[in-house]
């Protein structure tokens, strides 16, 4: 016996003799559960077998039945590749894993599953229900476990439903859904008297984006400007900002679909060009690299150009500049580096032609002849003669001077010539040559004609004054330099190390200038006066957040190992701090005094909320830490690992005093999200094995076998993505990964999701009925990781996974969207005329135009419509900004709003 002992100790880690008891217990229920399944499957086949048979013959007996025989032939042929196909994958994925996942496996599914009494050859129409309800392994099912004497559906009847809805017909105690193809049980709590009759609709809140939290500076340059409203321009994941930073507001144009990776400002400085990357959507389709031209006085789309002509994404565009921006040109990121020539009113595409293998960073119109395109990237810089459809191309010679490997930046001066920075930090002045081109030949070429030494390092971007002098920004040097009319250094200043490398560069009001780094920061500064911080965000990606329970105050930290505490309210930086290692997960403690963070390593830390003091430093095994969660009384901790294992902490002393007090171990996967009760002492958690357990604290971290006794209670949070509560969020189709998280508000209204395809969705809560609806919002261009309400649901933030970008939403009463929109949003600035009048539609005469919003779409009628006695954008009544609530989402909220409409707006012409 002591042997045996000895070999369990080391096997189990230690577990004790009876612990391992129950487990062989439960291994061997499992077995025997495997058994029946095998049983089912053999007769349901069997069944099948008779069916087809039977199918056949009818087919043979006579024609004027052979489409109906057809049809069954059909059914049972797809139910037996789903007998044959299905099942034997689950019994293979079951049977590899290790004896410790079969184990705690056992241990959680055993007690759940009710074995049959009958031989399953003698009820054939029941197996046929039953291959029906288990068919699918790749599909999401939802499946109300029925009543046999009161369910005689035929299988003909289900096979003409969707694959969601046939196995939810009948009341019963408990509803299976199947997850690759593994039964997920949950239990119907006592109050639902008849599940037949539970309806989710959709709910009367709507999401409003009020504020956009970072900027991409690390991977792009040249993308930010000052407009002459006095707001600066810049992009974020799918969202192009307009950041008012003496009024601290912002407005959003909404209408990119994935990354927007480039800008360019036309002559007017009122309409801008911005450029996404090519994507896919949930449904594997592509979503097109394209061009958008918009208004940034009424955030209305213009143009969308290039749809089906980029590759892989817009690299960098430019207007023209001679011809007051009538064209633009466009580099494509694909292989051949595409660049094309649009007059983009028409969205017509004039010129086209493949410039170099190697990348480019730059595309430039000259600014006073509109024949000339320059572009620059590695190892060249090419001046294209532009003509009708035809492209010609002139190699810049460098000759007696070093050839540098990139040339990163090219601007203008006053008399033609083109200046470029380069990455030995030098810059090169290129004049028209002096002798005259034979005719025919094309323009003269461009040479040569100075060298200056600007920069230790890279220059990186290069920025033309009103008053004719540069200003460079170094890469490496990190230095600002500005160049007088001679190209004489004038003053310089060094940006902050802490700040990053420098990305871009502009001009901003008076004497101020406005930068880009890195690190994801943008700063207004002056030689004089140095550097002030305007927007900041992280760089790497982000996966922790957590609301203040008090304050409306939230923290993200992220694998760039940044903490970020951030005030909801003034939407400013509180205070940050750096860790050790990367953050994953973070949570406050009740009282708000403390906040406990969880990286990579399985170590985790515990900062003072308004010092960010440390306070502690914990432990738990050696991988990732997927989540904290604080006690409702705050007097535990819950600590979930990667290691599959749940931590249990008692928090003493205001959450400065942790102690261990026990571990959950029974789970089959990681720990993916958990919830405590609302007295403290049981704990509902799910794993990446889809598992939904449940632990009695006090009775030191039990697993309760019975999981029906817990079906009743009200959790005082809900972020498990698997119950009942919330099983109609799963998208038909998935495979348990595309929700990253769940929360449900504190007034238990409604349920916010994250998922992976740049969505934050807005259910109903309870959302218990399968193919739930949802309000649908787009401003994410990566998975979005985290969602959390603030303390009093005034906001939902939510964060994006690779864009690194935070949204913060606000809650919307539908009610309140009949009212006009410069009552919700931020109004365009105040005193500024739209610089063209906007047509209504051809064909709508009947009907006042709808005013634009911020991602390209169109408000609904409201029921009582406002006053139209003053235009939509005169100054009295501002136009609108940055709604995200479309036609779609009014009508079809469960239609993406992905994609808006561009067809309210005629294409403006150029300006006189």
């Amino acid at each position: 016996m002591d042997g045996f002992t000895g070999s369990l100790d080391d096997s189990m880690s230690g577990a004790s003799v009876s612990d391992v008891n129950d487990r062989l217990s439960a291994l061997e229920l499992r077995v025997q559960q495997q058994e029946d399944e095998l049983t089912v499957m053999k007769a349901a086949l069997a069944d099948v077998l008779r069916r087809l048979a039977v199918s056949e013959a009818s087919v043979c007996a006579s024609k004027k039945h052979a489409g109906k025989g057809g049809g069954a032939l059909r059914e049972a042929y797809s139910m037996s590749s789903i007998a044959n196909g299905g099942t034997p994958g689950r019994k293979r994925e079951s049977a590899s894993v290790t004896r410790k996942e079969t184990m705690s496996s056992a241990a959680k599914r055993g007690p759940s599953v009710k074995r049959s009494q009958s031989s399953p050859w003698d009820a054939p129409e029941e197996n046929r229900n039953r291959l029906v309800k288990a068919a699918s392994t790749s599909k999401l099912l939802t499946k109300v476990v029925k009543n046999a004497d009161r369910h005689k559906e035929p299988v003909i009847s289900q096979a003409k439903m969707s694959t969601r809805e046939k196995n939810s017909q009948a009341d019963g105690s408990h509803i299976k859904m199947f997850m690759r193809g593994r039964p997920i049980t949950m239990f119907i709590p006592s109050d639902v008297e008849n599940y037949e009759d539970v309806r989710t609709e959709l709910p009367s809140e709507r999401l409003k984006l009020e504020w956009v939290y970072g900027y991409r500076g690390r991977d792009c340059r040249a993308n930010i400007y000052l407009l002459p409203t006095g707001e600066m321009v810049y992009f974020v994941a799918s969202v192009v900002v307009l950041f008012n930073y003496e009024e601290r507001t912002q407005r959003h144009y909404l209408g990119h679909t994935d990354c927007v990776k480039c800008l360019a400002i036309h002559p007017d400085k009122i309409r801008i060009a911005t450029g996404q990357i090519a994507g896919v959507d949930k449904d594997g389709r592509a979503v097109q690299p394209h061009v958008r031209v918009w208004d940034s006085f009424s955030l209305s789309t213009l143009q969308v150009v290039g749809l089906g002509t980029f590759e892989r994404g817009v690299g960098s565009l430019a207007f023209s500049k001679a011809d007051s921006g009538q064209h633009l040109s466009v580099i494509d990121d694909c292989n051949d580096h595409m660049l094309t020539v649009w007059d983009w009113q028409k969205k017509s595409k004039i010129a086209e032609i493949k410039t170099t293998n190697e990348v480019v960073l730059a595309v430039e119109f000259h600014h006073t002849d509109p024949h000339i395109i320059v572009t620059c990237g590695k190892s060249h810089i090419f001046f294209w003669t532009w003509s009708g459809n035809l492209l010609a191309r002139k190699q810049g010679i460098f000759g007696k001077y070093e050839k540098p490997k990139f040339i990163q930046c090219l601007a203008f001066l006053g008399n033609g010539d083109i200046l470029t920075g380069d990455s030995g930090g030098v810059l090169l002045v290129w004049s028209r040559s002096s002798a005259e081109t034979p005719s025919g030949k094309g323009s003269r070429a461009f040479q040569i004609s100075r060298q200056v030494k600007g920069h230790e390092g890279s220059v990186f971007c290069v920025c033309e004054m009103r008053s004719g002098t540069l200003l460079t920004g170094g890469g490496k040097d990190r230095r600002i330099i500005l160049w007088d009319h001679e190209l004489r250094a004038d003053r310089d200043i060094e940006v902050p190390d802490q700040y990053g490398a420098i990305r871009a560069v502009s001009e901003g009001k008076g004497d101020e200038f406005l930068v880009g780094t890195s690190r994801n920061f943008i700063l207004r500064g002056t030689f004089n006066d140095g550097f002030q911080v305007e927007v900041q965000g992280h760089t790497d990606e982000l996966w922790g957040l957590a609301s203040h329970p008090s304050r409306g105050m939230f923290l993200t930290c992220a694998q760039d190992r940044l903490v970020l505490a951030w005030s909801s309210e003034d939407h400013s930086l509180q205070w940050s701090r750096t860790l050790e290692e990367h953050g994953h997960c973070a949570d406050f403690h009740p009282s708000g005094a403390v906040v406990a963070i969880g990286t990579h390593s399985g170590k985790w830390y515990v900062l003072d909320a308004e010092t960010t003091d440390l306070v502690a430093i914990h432990t738990d095994g050696n991988e990732q830490l997927s989540l904290m969660r604080f006690s409702v009384d705050g007097g535990l901790l819950a600590v979930g690992s990667h290691d599959n294992f749940i931590y249990l902490y008692t928090v003493s002393e205001n959450g400065r005093k942790f102690s261990r007090y026990g571990k959950c171990t029974g789970h089959s996967s990681y720990i993916t999200h958990l919830d405590w009760s609302p007295d403290n002492n049981l704990i509902m958690s799910n794993s990446g094995d889809y598992e939904i357990l449940y632990w009695d604290v006090p009775n030191g971290c039990k697993l309760i076998r019975n999981r029906s006794e817990c079906k009743d209670i009200d959790w005082a949070t809900y972020t498990c993505v698997l119950g009942y509560h919330v099983f109609g969020v799963w998208p038909e189709g998935s495979d348990g990964t595309d929700i990253n998280a769940l929360v449900r508000s504190h007034n238990r209204k409604v349920i916010a999701l994250a998922d992976d395809f740049c969505k934050v969705h807005l259910f109903a809560y309870p959302c218990s009925t399968p193919k739930a609806p949802s309000h649908k919002y787009s401003a994410h261009s990566s998975h979005v990781t985290n969602v959390s309400f603030l303390y009093n649901d005034s906001h939902l933030i939510s964060t994006g996974g690779k864009d690194t970008s935070i949204m913060q939403w606000r809650l919307v009463e539908r009610s309140l969207l009949s009212l006009p929109d410069g009552l919700l949003s931020h109004p365009a600035p105040p005193g500024v005329d739209p610089p063209f009048p906007l047509l209504p539609p051809t064909g709508s005469t009947h009907k006042p135009v709808l005013p634009p919003i911020a991602n390209g779409t169109q408000e609904p009628f409201p029921e009582t419509p406002p006053p139209t006695t003053t235009p939509p954008h005169s100054i009295s009544t501002p136009p609108p900004s940055d709604s995200t609530v479309s036609l779609k989402d009014s009508l079809e909220p469960s239609d993406d709003t992905a994609t808006p409409s561009d067809e309210g707006l005629p294409p403006l012409p150029p300006p006189s």
